[in-house]
């Protein structure tokens, strides 16, 4: 079992920063891929930004130049989010997958979300 905690959201004015983070634990051989995706009221869950093992980096357009995708050595992705807008206003969910230790196989687990809200 590999499990996902998140961390990180709250309320925010226009303009303003928030570091989003999801520390994953559990039997983890190894990592492939870590990311971000969002989900706002309505609308179907979108992917924000995507980091894998390789070093290949991907951010959706709209998030471009202001937010920031990084992980640690310790199994933790962060999403660094500068310049917020309101339509950034949604749940994140951060996404892990990779394979787990002892029994070789592939997981892709998700967190539980954090809400994000920007104020105009």
């Amino acid at each position: 079992q590999v499990q996902l905690v998140e961390s990180g959201g709250g309320l925010v004015q226009a303009g303003g920063s928030l570091r989003l983070s999801c520390a994953a634990s559990g039997s983890i051989f190894s990592i492939n891929g870590m990311g971000w995706y969002r989900q706002a009221p309505g609308k179907q869950r979108e992917l924000v930004a995507t980091s894998t093992s390789g070093g290949s980096i991907n951010y959706a357009d709209s998030v471009k130049g202001r937010f920031t995708i990084s992980k640690n050595a310790k199994n933790t992705v962060y999403l660094q989010m500068n310049s917020l807008k309101p339509e950034d206003t949604a749940v994140y969910y951060c996404n892990v997958d990779g394979i787990v230790g002892g029994t070789w196989r592939n997981f892709d687990s998700w967190g539980q979300g954090t809400q994000v809200t920007v104020s105009s």
